[in-house]
């Protein structure tokens, strides 16, 4: 089980807005955490954010452990002259699982006003219509009776609309439902780890923070690996569970443990270094299950950094991703924090050099 300020980090970061390209306050969250535990941080131009936590050796090496800040969701494109409102998708939507639903729409002052996304009853529904609607036909109700309604109120073209996903518990807490656990599950890890390794001496410079527009192409991760040119990289990320049929055979189970994700859309793993994980997670006594996706995470933008780094992604699954109610396995959460902070302990440059002989 995990304890209230493990907790609290899933909480406090899944209940907060931040779509690609208007990541904010999840990066001010960012930073009060690092000011709060006299961290240095450092920022790229794009958004993304990292503690340092430097090393007192001399000419130490760079570890990245990089979660994404930004959440799926959808950006106001038109305002009718009736009040509704048209939308677009930022980053990969299911509509299946839209319509009907509430929505928080960020106005130009800051705040957010509630709305819902319009459902045609089935019975009135035209042949043509019982097809999965497409977003750009999807209409957005916040109660306006005309466009000038909407404009006063602080709507406008670009503003943020994310669908309204509360943090639950479920089953006395042994799993969680939220929005946005795809990536705040990152963010939470890296500052449980901040706190893990707070009076911890490390041979290498550690930076642990959030990347921007990961969603919409790994962006930030492009900007950020070059901006602290790291030696190693371990990606943090929530990738969909396979396990709703009941099928013990798919990969990508709750309460199966971390993810060793061997290949992906984006980046195919280094296998001496997934061995590693896989070791660290063995010692560790926490469960680990092979996975594959054709979807990428940052990882595929960091390893291709300069001449290339070193890098990892370390992922749990979750069911509903990409929707307001994904859930997660607390023990997964347990299974990969374990896993990777044994990784930390253990890396040092002997380390790098032996896992990087097939590569020399």
């Amino acid at each position: 089980m995990l304890n209230d300020t493990q907790k609290k980090y899933l909480r406090e970061l899944t209940q907060l807005n931040g779509i690609a390209g208007q990541e904010n306050e999840v990066a001010r969250y960012l930073k009060n955490e690092f000011d709060t535990r006299r961290l240095t941080y450092v920022t790229d131009n794009l958004g993304s954010i990292f503690a340092l936590k430097k090393s007192k050796m001399a000419n130490p090496f760079k570890v990245m452990v990089a979660g994404h800040m930004d959440e799926v969701g959808l950006i106001v494109i038109e305002i009718l002259e009736h009040g509704l409102i048209k939308g677009h998708a930022v980053g990969g939507l299911n509509t299946l699982a839209l319509t009907s639903q509430r929505v928080l729409l960020r106005t130009k002052s800051g705040s957010y006003i509630q709305g819902t996304i319009d459902a045609t009853p089935p019975h009135l529904l035209k042949d043509t219509e019982q097809k999965v609607p497409e977003v750009k036909n999807l209409l957005f109700d916040f109660g306006f009776s005309s466009k000038q309604d909407a404009l006063d109120a602080g709507v406008y073209i670009g503003a943020m609309m994310v669908v309204w996903g509360p943090f639950v518990e479920l089953n006395g807490g042994r799993r969680l439902m939220s929005k946005a656990f795809d990536n705040r599950y990152g963010l939470a890890l890296g500052l449980d780890l901040l706190d893990e390794l707070n009076d911890v001496e490390l041979p290498f410079d550690l930076y642990i923070g959030g990347t921007v527009q990961e969603e919409v192409g790994l962006r930030g991760a492009t900007t950020a690996a070059h901006m602290i040119s790291p030696d190693v990289a371990i990606v943090l990320d929530c990738s969909p569970a396979r396990d709703s049929s009941g099928d013990k055979t798919q990969w990508g189970q709750l309460g199966g443990g971390v993810l060793l994700r061997y290949i992906d859309g984006s980046m195919i793993a280094y296998k001496p270094f997934l061995d590693f994980q896989a070791s660290c997670a063995l010692e560790a006594g926490v469960k680990s299950q092979y996975f594959d996706s054709p979807g990428g995470t940052d990882a595929g933008a960091i390893h291709r950094n300069k001449d290339g780094v070193l890098t990892l992604t370390h992922c749990i699954c979750a069911r509903s991703i990409h929707t307001n109610s994904s859930i997660i396995d607390v023990e997964d959460y347990s299974a990969a924090k374990k896993t990777l902070l044994l990784m930390l302990q253990k890396c040092d440059r002997s380390l790098i050099d032996t896992l990087m002989v097939a590569r020399r």
